[in-house]
Formats: C-alpha cells, sequence, structure tokens
C-alpha cells in the first residue's frame, strides 16, 4: 500500500490542477494520497470529482506558522492538518488571514524586485494564478519564465531567500494556536518537515514537545528534505513522545524536482491518522 500524505496543487504553489494531481498519483501506483495546498482547502471538490478509480484522497491543508522562543526571534514552521472541518468558524477565518497576508507580502515583494528593474508584474502573476493562493513560488515562476533565474529553486536561494533585500514578512499562526485550531475543527495536526535544515532555523525538541502538549499529534519524518540521520532521530523522538509518524514527498509538479511518492507513510501510520481525525472522512471507493 503506497501512501503519501504532503501533495500541492496549482490552488496554491504546485503547477498540477487538482485533477491532473490525483491523475499522477494514480499513474505513480498510489493507493492514498493528501491535497495539503497552503492554508486553503480550495482544491478539494476538484480533486474528489476527478478521483481515479482506486485512489483514496485524504482531505488537507499546509498551515502557515511561526514558533516563538522566550529568547530568540520566531522561527517559521509548517503545519499539515488533516481531516479538519473545513466551516469551522475560528480555523475558516484564521485561513482567510493567512492567504489575505500571503497575497499582501507576495505584491509588496514584486513591488520591490519591478522597482529595481527586474521584469514581474503583480497583476500579470495574479491573474496567471487561475485563483489560487498566490506567493513567493509565483513570483519565482514569472522570475523563471523572464529568464532571470534558472529555476524556482535558484530564485529561492537568490531573490527570494530570506536575506534578500526584497524579502519581506508575514504574519504568520502561532503554531500552538494553529495546532488548536485544528484539534478544535476535528482535524490531525502533524509538524512538518521539522528538521530541514536546508530551508533556513528549524526548532529544537523543546518546541516539539511543546507542540505535542499543545496537542500535536504527528511528525513528518520521512521528507525529501531530511537526511537518513535526521529521520532517525524524528522517528525516535515521534515514538518518545507517542506521535504518529508519516512519510511524503511534498510534491509541487515542475516547480520542483521531487516526484510523487518519493516518501511515503506506513500502513499502519496512516491508520492511525484516520483514527484520529473527526472533522470530515476521506474519499474512497
Amino acid at each position: 500500500m503506497l501512501i503519501d500524505l504532503h501533495t500541492h496543487s496549482s490552488v496554491s504553489d504546485g503547477t498540477e490542477t487538482p485533477a491532473a494531481l490525483v491523475a499522477t498519483a494514480a499513474a505513480a501506483g498510489l493507493d492514498v494520497v493528501a491535497l495539503t495546498d497552503h492554508d486553503t482547502t480550495g482544491g478539494w471538490a476538484a480533486a474528489w470529482a476527478a478521483r481515479p478509480p482506486g485512489l483514496t484522497i485524504v482531505p488537507g491543508m499546509e498551515l502557515s506558522c511561526r514558533y516563538f522562543p522566550s529568547d530568540e526571534p520566531p522561527i517559521a514552521v509548517h503545519l499539515l492538518a488533516y481531516l479538519f472541518d473545513p466551516l469551522h468558524p475560528a480555523f475558516a477565518a484564521e485561513r482567510v488571514r493567512l492567504r489575505e497576508e500571503r497575497l499582501n507580502r507576495g505584491e509588496r515583494i514584486a513591488a520591490g524586485l519591478a522597482a529595481d528593474g527586474y521584469p514581474v508584474d503583480w497583476a500579470e502573476i495574479v491573474a496567471h494564478s487561475d485563483g489560487g493562493v498566490v506567493g513567493r513560488p509565483h513570483i519565482a515562476r514569472a522570475l523563471v519564465d523572464a529568464g532571470v533565474v534558472e529555476s524556482v529553486d535558484h530564485a529561492f536561494a537568490t531573490l527570494l531567500h530570506h536575506r534578500s533585500p526584497y524579502y519581506a514578512s508575514k504574519a504568520d499562526t502561532d503554531v500552538l494556536d494553529g495546532i488548536r485550531l485544528v484539534r478544535a475543527s476535528g482535524g490531525v495536526p502533524v509538524f512538518a518537515h521539522g528538521l530541514a535544515t536546508s530551508r533556513g532555523r528549524v526548532v529544537g525538541d523543546d518546541a516539539i514537545a511543546a507542540m505535542a502538549a499543545a496537542g500535536l499529534l504527528g511528525l513528518e519524518v520521512d521528507h525529501p528534505d531530511h537526511t537518513p540521520d535526521q529521520r532517525a532521530y524524528l522517528r525516535a523522538l515521534a515514538d518518545g513522545l507517542g506521535l504518529l509518524r508519516t512519510g511524503s514527498s511534498d510534491y509541487h509538479g515542475t516547480n520542483k524536482r521531487t516526484p510523487i511518492a518519493a516518501c511515503t507513510t506506513e500502513p499502519d501510520q496512516y491508520e492511525l491518522l484516520l483514527g484520529a481525525g473527526t472533522g470530515v472522512p476521506v474519499v474512497t471507493d
């Protein structure tokens, strides 16, 4: 049984529509795929409508968060949320706020680049998103299309890096509050790619313990950005804290080189996740 619990469609920063994404999942031999676009459930209905026979779709989302240490600057973290009720009022309101933050931040970055002569036009970037959640990956794609950078990864390593003069911050959700919102809406919160040091600063074990105390239910252990040693460490940490373990590709279509199903979740851990979610069911035969 092949299970990939972290993928993105064009509704956020992937390059495939939800319908194309589930077709890719089926073609790769997946039995289960989760759609986890950033801060939105906007792709759920289209994915369900296009579901190939035999493929189970887990409704999910990736929530933009921050962890606030007591003695150092906040650290960006991502929280995967599965099987939550999308109509839960407080959680729905927070997702709207996050999407507006992402849009406003993107406009500020694009304006700064354009002011210095880079060929990016915010209105065109938004128009090309087809109503998706617009953010830095869309600006990166515009820079690639204009021939300014070689790839989306190159854009993030240079002009869109957090140390770039064009970078702009956004007010993400406190991760402890995010965990509580996911749980209150019947969902299953899982800490995404927690030791991916290639992405920037990461939190320590104390932060993960605080998340567990707030209601975190799982750790994304097997992820393309985790080394074998990091995976082993997270596996032991999850077991010590009584958390379930997931594995995922974090697939983004052609925006990243990682193929779908590059990492997968163990079936027994998937069953634990299903048993913990009460907001909405999976979509299957």
